[in-house]
C-alpha cells in the first residue's frame, strides 16, 4: 500500500483537515496494538516516546523501523519534557540523542523550541521537524512572540499550544493562524482545556496543519483533547471549511450537554453545512462583545446562532438588540439568532415544554401544579397562562416564589408536606433527580402525594426514568412524561430558525438517546 507522507504535502491554502492521534503507551510491548488502532481512526499518528521510561524507551527504539514500515499513516515522533507537557522528566542528553536518531520511516520529529535553541549545530533534517512550544500558564504569554521565536528556526512546521482559561483565549490562536497562512508557514495552533474546544474543531479550516484527537477518552495527551471519533463523527470535521455556518451552546458547564449530538446529527441527516459546538463561556460580556456582536467581534467566523443555558439565560438579555414576547415576559433567553447584523433573542423553552401535554389533556381550565419557581418554571407558567390553565406554584421558599406566581396569575403553595391530589397535572421544573447532579437520587414528590388519574411530567431528561417518575409510576399515574420531548422540540425550533428547514425530529431524538443514561 502506498504510504502518503506529510513531508510530501506542500502548503495549500485550503488543505484538507487532518486528525493526528497521539499514542501514549507506557510499555513498549503495547505499541503495536495501539499503533494499529490509531491507524484505523486517524490521518496521522504521533508516538509519544516520553510516556515510556528509560528502559522501555531503550526497548522500543530498535523496534520502531519495523513498526513504522507497516503503518499506512504518516508518523510523528515526540519526546516531550515534563515542563512542556511530557509524561516524565527527560534529560537534555536524551533529547540530543532523540534529535540525532533519524529513524527510518519517521515523517516528522517534534522538537521543542528550547531544545532547538540549545542544540544549535546538530545535524537535524529540518524538512522533517516540527518545532513546538507549550505554555501551560494562565494567562499564557504573547502568542505572536512565541511564533516569532519558532519562525527563526528552520523547522518545516511550527506548533503552539496554550491553555485557555476562557473562550476569548481562542482569539490569539486564530489570529496567529491567519498570520501563518499569510506568511505561508505551516502551523499547528491549539488552545487547550474545555474553553479551547473551538480551536480543536475549527483550526484546520483556518489553515492549521493538523489537529489532535485522542484514541479514546482514557488516552488524552493534553487537557481538553477530544477523541478522534468525536472530531469525525460528532463534529464532522472533514466537512468543515471557513464558510461552514457555526452554531453553539453557551453556558458553564456545557460539556455534559447532548445538544451538539442532536444538532450535528440533524445537519448531517438533512445534508446541511453546519457545525454545532459546546462553548464554555464564563465571562459573558467579553464573549458577546469580542466574539458574537458583528460590529465588535475580533474573529471572522460565520456564526449563525447560539443556544443559551445556565447561568446566562437572564444576563444575556443585556447584550441583545431584539427580544421576543415570550423571552421578555419570562425574563430568559435560550436562543439567539444573528439576523441582519442584529442579535435576536427568543425563548423556545415555553412552547416546547407544554407541547407534549396537549395530546393528553385539554389544558384550558386544567389544574396544574408546577414544582419550582426558577427559570424553567417561568417558561412553563407563561405558556400555561396562554393555554388558559389554572396553575399553582409549589416551592420550598413560598415567600420568594410569590412574586413569580403573581407575575403569571398563579397561586402559590409551600412544597413542604404538599399533596397534589386536587391537580390534573404535576410538573417538576427543578433539577432534582438529574443524573450526575448533587441531588441525583432525590424527588420533589413521593407516591403518597400523587393519585392515579394524574399526569406526572418531569422536565429532567437525564435519566429517562427519574426518581419523580418512579414515584409517579408507583402511584399509578395515568401518564408519565420525561423531559426528552421538550429537549428535542426546543432544539427543533432553533434548528428551523438557523437553518430555514424543518428539523428531523426522530434523528435528533435518537442522537440524544445515545447519550442519556437509561
Amino acid at each position: 500500500m502506498h504510504r502518503e507522507t506529510l513531508a510530501s504535502l506542500s502548503f495549500m491554502k485550503n488543505h484538507s483537515p487532518r486528525i493526528c492521534i497521539p499514542v501514549c503507551e507506557r510499555r513498549a510491548s503495547d505499541l503495536p496494538a495501539a499503533l494499529a488502532r490509531a491507524a484505523e481512526h486517524g490521518d496521522s499518528i504521533e508516538i509519544r516516546l516520553d510516556y515510556l521510561n528509560a528502559s522501555e524507551l531503550a526497548q522500543a527504539l530498535p523496534q520502531l523501523p519495523t513498526l513504522l514500515a507497516g503503518l499506512p499513516r504518516p508518523v510523528i515522533l515526540t519526546l516531550r519534557s515534563r515542563e512542556q507537557g511530557g509524561a516524565r522528566e527527560t534529560t537534555f542528553a536524551e533529547v540530543e540523542r532523540f534529535l540525532l536518531c533519524q529513524i527510518r520511516g519517521t515523517d516528522f520529529l517534534d522538537v521543542e523550541l528550547d531544545a532547538v535553541e540549545q542544540a544549535r549545530g546538530l545535524a537535524i533534517d529540518w524538512s522533517k521537524a516540527i518545532c513546538s512550544h507549550h505554555d501551560f500558564g494562565m494567562p499564557f504569554g504573547d502568542v505572536n512572540a512565541i511564533y516569532d521565536r519558532l519562525a527563526q528556526t528552520s523547522a518545516r512546521v511550527l506548533k503552539i499550544a496554550v491553555r485557555a482559561e476562557r473562550i476569548t483565549d481562542c482569539l490569539p490562536i486564530f489570529r496567529v493562524l491567519r498570520r501563518a497562512r499569510d506568511e505561508q508557514r505551516e502551523l499547528i495552533a491549539i488552545a487547550m482545556d474545555e474553553a479551547g474546544l473551538l480551536t480543536r474543531v475549527l483550526a484546520t479550516s483556518r489553515g492549521a496543519f493538523l489537529t489532535f484527537g485522542a484514541l479514546d477518552a482514557e488516552h488524552r495527551s493534553a487537557p481538553g483533547q477530544v477523541t478522534a471519533k468525536e472530531l469525525r463523527e460528532l463534529y464532522h470535521l472533514d466537512a468543515i471549511n471557513a464558510e461552514t455556518p457555526v452554531m453553539g451552546l453557551i453556558g458553564s458547564p456545557v460539556s455534559h450537554s447532548v445538544s451538539p449530538h442532536m444538532h450535528n446529527a440533524g445537519y448531517a441527516a438533512c445534508r446541511l453545512s453546519g457545525v454545532y459546538l459546546p462553548l464554555q463561556v464564563s465571562k459573558l460580556e467579553d464573549f458577546m462583545r469580542r466574539m458574537v456582536r458583528p460590529a465588535t467581534r475580533e474573529f471572522d467566523w460565520p456564526l449563525r446562532g447560539l443556544s443559551v443555558t445556565a447561568p446566562h439565560k437572564t444576563e444575556v438579555i443585556n447584550y441583545l438588540d431584539v427580544i421576543d414576547e415570550a423571552a421578555r415576559a419570562i425574563g430568559a433567553v435560550n436562543t439567539i439568532s444573528i439576523e441582519d447584523e442584529q442579535l435576536v433573542g427568543r425563548n423556545t423553552d415555553a412552547e416546547a415544554a407544554i407541547a407534549p401535554l396537549r395530546p393528553l389533556i385539554e389544558l384550558r381550565n386544567a389544574k396544574v401544579a408546577v414544582i419550582g419557581a426558577g427559570g424553567a418554571a417561568r417558561a412553563v407558567l407563561w405558556q400555561l397562562r396562554r393555554d388558559e390553565a389554572k396553575s399553582t406554584i409549589f416551592a420550598r421558599d413560598r415567600t420568594r416564589a410569590a412574586d413569580t406566581a403573581h407575575m403569571f396569575d398563579a397561586d402559590c403553595q409551600s412544597l413542604q408536606s404538599a399533596t397534589f391530589e386536587d391537580y390534573d397535572v404535576v410538573i417538576n421544573t427543578t433539577p432534582l433527580g438529574t443524573a450526575g447532579g448533587p441531588r441525583a437520587g432525590e424527588t420533589p414528590a413521593t407516591a403518597a402525594a400523587l393519585r392515579p388519574e394524574q399526569i406526572a411530567y418531569d422536565l429532567v431528561y437525564n435519566p429517562l426514568q427519574t426518581p419523580f417518575l418512579r414515584e409517579a409510576q408507583a402511584a399509578g399515574c395515568r401518564a408519565l412524561l420525561g423531559g426528552l420531548d421538550m429537549l428535542v422540540l426546543q432544539a427543533a425550533q432553533q434548528f428551523r430558525l438557523w437553518m430555514g428547514v424543518d428539523a428531523p425530529l426522530d434523528i435528533m431524538r435518537n442522537a440524544a438517546l445515545t447519550q442519556i443514561k437509561r
